[in-house]
């Protein structure tokens, strides 16, 4: 049993950590209301039926149930329209997808949070060769770098006066960088100081690992597109695959015809029986993030009280996105905590991490992911590369309970190691 491997003491801690975050805890759970407040009430307006379960194959002609659920997406993500596809096979997917769509050769974009992901390094041309890069096929990159975390709102502001930059794109999430990820009132101040200066670019949000977490979306505040994965926050942790677009309608159209041909868009594309799972999945969406976002709240604050200084975000510090950063230090308490994560997974616990090479990667990397969906980050998985300071990106946690064991256990690995 995993209770009877836990240290007492990290025991005793867990239980004053209940008391001490009992506001905080509070705060996500208004939040979840508001957001579950959102959600039922467009499957109310929209009508939803058991038969808009129905499995569409073939072309996926005249799927209602479909149409229904890109119009909860949209009301969700405050926007027009949206595109919600099990043929969008991941968040990278979704960004290139959109990217291509909107972007032609002699079009410039920026991104106003600095660098990419790793990811989307190779996607925009940044590095290797690809020939279906956005720059191998004529697209103009150019990026400005963040200021202690704020955006760099004269250079931006100049910038965009120049008026020949058809895209600017904002990375919410820290992803796997150390800056902080970025709250929606900062978001939408930069937006509001754009539209003054110009209001034509194309405003698009990488979304990822931030939906539900803060009481509005991107689309609220005036993003023109909002881009992301079911494998993260509005799968709920039961959609077993896709992505999703929203925005303004006349670029969802343009998605959608890079997605299926021109003349066709929205109108066509089978949903493989999987509409009851991507209903089901954004339905509980608000309470997976919450469970998420305890759970990190959760492990900040052990961390915290065990003597940790670089944990971000600190565990009284306001979110906007489910990943929480550990500095453990050393390479054993690295490798440890993400031992007892694994150990503590529902799906292959028995597996034994080490740090290993992985493609992509200039370092040996360690990984814990024992979820139900392969590479799903709403389920709690941790990874980071071996080298110093040592520093785990962990995420997820469909209920708070089960993840408040995975981090008690690997607490006492890291604690006996």
């Amino acid at each position: 049993m995993i209770l009877e491997q836990i240290d007492e003491k990290l025991i005793a801690l867990a239980k004053q950590s209940d008391l001490d975050l009992n506001d905080i805890y509070k705060n996500i759970d208004d939040i979840c209301l508001g957001h579950s407040n959102r959600i039922l009430s467009a499957f109310i307006e929209n009508q939803v039926s058991y038969t808009d379960f129905a499995d569409i194959n073939g072309y996926g002609n005249y799927d209602e149930g479909r149409n229904k659920l890109e119009k909860i997406f949209a009301t969700v993500l405050g926007c027009e329209d949206s595109l919600v596809r099990p043929q969008i096979m991941s968040g990278t997917n979704a960004l290139y997808l959109t990217l291509s769509a909107l972007l032609k050769h002699g079009d410039t974009m920026i991104s106003l949070s600095g660098a990419p992901y790793d990811s989307l390094q190779e996607m925009i041309g940044l590095s290797g060769n690809s020939t279906q890069s956005l720059k191998a096929n004529g697209v103009l990159y150019e990026q400005i770098d963040l200021i202690d975390d704020e955006f760099d709102e004269e250079k931006i502001v100049k910038r965009l006066k120049e008026n020949n930059v058809k895209l600017v794109e904002i990375q919410r999430s820290r992803g796997y960088s150390h800056r902080l990820s970025l709250t929606i009132s900062k978001i939408e101040h930069i937006i509001t100081q754009i539209r003054k200066v110009n209001k034509d670019v194309i405003i698009m949000v990488d979304n990822c690992y931030g939906e539900l977490v803060e009481d509005k979306e991107p689309g609220h505040i005036g993003a023109d597109i909002v881009v992301g994965s079911l494998m993260k926050n509005l799968g709920g942790g039961i959609a077993p695959t896709g992505g999703y677009v929203a925005g303004k309608s006349n670029l969802i159209n343009m998605v959608a015809e890079r997605l299926t041909a021109p003349g066709i868009g929205k109108d066509l594309g089978a949903n493989f029986n999987l509409n009851n799972s991507f209903f089901k999945g954004i339905f509980m969406a608000p309470h997976a993030v919450k469970n998420a976002l305890k759970t990190a709240v959760f492990t900040a604050y052990m961390l915290e009280k065990l003597g940790y200084k670089n944990i971000s975000p600190r565990y009284n510090e306001k979110r906007t996105d489910i990943i929480q950063t550990l500095e453990l230090e050393t390479k054993e308490n690295l490798v440890a905590f993400t031992q007892g994560i694994q150990e503590s997974s529902p799906i292959d616990s028995f597996v034994h991490v080490l740090p290993a090479p992985m493609p992509g990667y200039p370092f040996d990397e360690v990984m814990a992911s024992g979820s139900f969906t392969q590479g799903s980050t709403i389920e709690l998985s941790a990874d980071a590369p071996v080298i110093e300071p040592y520093t785990l990106y962990m995420q997820g946690g469909l209920t708070f309970e089960y993840g408040k064991l995975s981090i008690l256990l690997a607490l006492t690995k890291m604690k006996n190691k």
